[in-house]
């Protein structure tokens, strides 16, 4: 939909004198900008010019500009794309080979429930701007509570089609997300996509088709994995289902695959993330760092656990999972299995539960992976999977909160390396996120360690030989999350990501400072570990870029706020 957003593409020409032409500066926005403010940035790093910490945009005249169809507005964009695209292949910003490529998320209703572009034109121009900083793609949501909405089986791409085109156009790569899982009830969903109304049909016939909490508390994100090989969808499995949309996908849009769509990542789970949810925010029920709780009673992960039960030679161990790991909220000294002292989870029972518990979860992403590495064998796509960077209580021996979500990561047991060995199975690139936090921004009183954290998942996927990507978990736009990203990114000596995508595209991201500090994030990617250079010295590099985007970028942010 796109009331009140700004005007389309001129079709003129102009050169670059008319593109600094000043503008009278008595002009005022009327758009009211939202309070900003980053609670989660810590204070910028000490390295940082007084001329560029003093640079602003005129705002106001750019807002107004573009808010009555300027033409000098739409002359700016073709300025950067055809001026701008030449100084980036005389060494600007984008440079090719040697760094780590950056995506950038795209909004989660980029497509509508009436399945066109939301803010088209707002898309248009942010996509636009994200080419002239040099980033090499975006990532986006393909919903299958859009896609196949009304019958099994019928799937209308309208609004994807037009935005891969959008993309092509702009020449930006795609990370395209089969997003399997409902959208609403976790960090950052901003908007509410269900699951197909027919899958819903079905599971209110059959509440057991969800993950299900000892306190018979339903999750509704996704289809649980206990009845992924049952016929329990329209006399589809649910692994059918996700491989018939897959299929669908590589059909409809194969001229685009491995040209402009280079990534699939295969949804696993609630946020698209392979594990259990076990820290569901919805209606309050949990609140960090509670160590969440087992998601094992629908009646299908409960056969599961009695024929394992049985066939371990304990049918005592299979009728129900522990019953006294505590409450979503409880941290592990709270509970009799959590605790560090003679806890549940190290007892013979234990292992053997959390051994079930966490190769189900495997077990699940290794059919679907196999599908998707099937249907989407040779047409040059890499294949991935999201992983949740569950960072506190951490420090524990038990690890609680990895241990509900299904990573049987404790002290003394090391949890990812059987992630990466099945990604590697099948050779798929291991996506985690939380890449940007440092251990001591959080609470320490929850022993949380989300460097530490990340750095064993790295040590995994090297053991293993598979591809590491990441991702930030919450939005940051300042340039001390940026460093410990880039630093994250770079692995050890001869190793580094593959690629990073970072959350997310937005009016807050289009603000001149953010602006400034995040081109200056990607050039700094973009060249790789090698170069050792100053902050500031990027900064400055990037200063003509940004100059020269500012005005296209005030466009897309004028439009997003829409």
């Amino acid at each position: 939909m796109d009331s009140g957003v700004v005007s389309g593409d001129s079709t003129g020409t102009v050169n670059a004198s008319a593109v600094w032409k000043p503008v009278s500066t008595d002009l005022r926005c009327a758009i009211q900008k939202p309070d900003l403010k980053d609670t989660m940035s810590p204070p910028v790093s000490p390295c940082r010019s007084p001329v560029l910490s003093s640079m602003r945009a005129d705002l106001s005249v750019a807002c107004r500009a573009f808010a009555t169809e300027s033409p000098t507005a739409a002359a700016v964009t073709e300025f950067s794309e055809e001026v701008g695209g030449e100084m980036y292949k005389q060494g600007g910003l984008q440079e090719k080979g040697k760094g780590v490529p950056v995506f950038v998320m795209m909004p989660l209703d980029s497509v509508t429930m009436s399945n066109t572009v939301n803010r088209k034109k707002a898309i248009d121009a942010s996509l636009r701007a994200l080419k002239s900083a040099g980033v090499e793609g975006v990532m986006m949501d393909v919903w299958w509570g859009l896609v196949e909405r009304d019958q099994p089986g019928h799937y209308n791409w309208g609004g994807y089609s037009d935005l891969l085109e959008m993309a092509k156009r702009h020449g930006l790569k795609v990370q395209a997300v089969m997003s399997f899982h409902q959208c609403g009830g976790n960090v950052g969903d901003s908007v509410s996509i269900p699951l197909p109304k027919w899958v819903v049909e079905e599971v209110d016939k059959d509440q057991d088709l969800v993950y299900t909490d000892q306190w018979g508390m339903r999750n509704y994100e996704y289809i649980s994995l206990g009845c992924d090989t049952i016929p329990v969808l329209k006399g589809r499995t649910p692994v059918q289902c996700y491989s018939d949309f897959m299929r669908a996908f590589k059909d409809k849009f194969k001229d685009l695959l491995g040209d402009t769509i280079v990534e699939i990542q295969v949804g696993m789970g609630p946020a698209g993330e392979l594990r259990y949810p076990s820290y569901p925010e919805q209606n309050g029920t949990w609140k960090f760092p509670g160590i969440g709780a087992f998601q094992c009673y629908d009646k299908y992960m409960l056969s599961s656990l009695k024929a394992a039960a049985e066939s371990a030679g304990k049918p005592e161990w299979g009728s129900t999972g522990p019953t006294d790991a505590g409450h979503y909220n409880n941290w592990p000294e709270d509970t009799q299995f959590f605790r560090k002292e003679n806890g549940g989870w190290c007892s013979p029972y234990g292992e053997f539960f959390l051994s079930w518990y966490s190769q189900m979860l495997l077990d699940h992403g290794e059919r679907i992976l196999a599908s998707a590495k099937s249907i989407f064998d040779a047409t040059g796509v890499k294949i991935s999977v999201k992983i949740a960077g569950i960072h506190w209580h951490y420090g524990s021996r038990s690890h609680a909160p990895e241990l509900t979500a299904g990573y049987y990561n404790t002290r003394f047991r090391d949890g990812y390396l059987p992630i990466a060995q099945m990604l590697a199975r099948h050779g798929a690139i291991f996506n985690f996120t939380c890449i940007e936090m440092r251990d001591h921004e959080q609470p320490q009183d929850a022993l949380c360690a989300p460097e530490k954290l990340v750095k064993q998942v790295a040590s995994a996927t090297q053991t293993a030989h598979v591809p590491l990507a990441g991702e930030n978990a919450l939005p940051r736009y300042d340039e001390y999350a940026h460093e410990q990203i880039l630093r994250a990114a770079s692995l050890d000596v001869d190793k580094q990501m593959c690629a990073f995508t970072y959350l997310r595209m937005n009016p807050h991201l289009f603000q001149p400072d953010n602006w400034r500090q995040f081109v200056a994030f990607v050039k700094k990617m973009n060249e790789g570990k090698d170069v050792h250079r100053c902050w500031e010295q990027v900064e400055r590099e990037a200063e003509h870029f940004v100059h020269v985007t500012q005005p296209l970028v005030q466009e897309a942010a004028v439009a997003l706020m829409h």
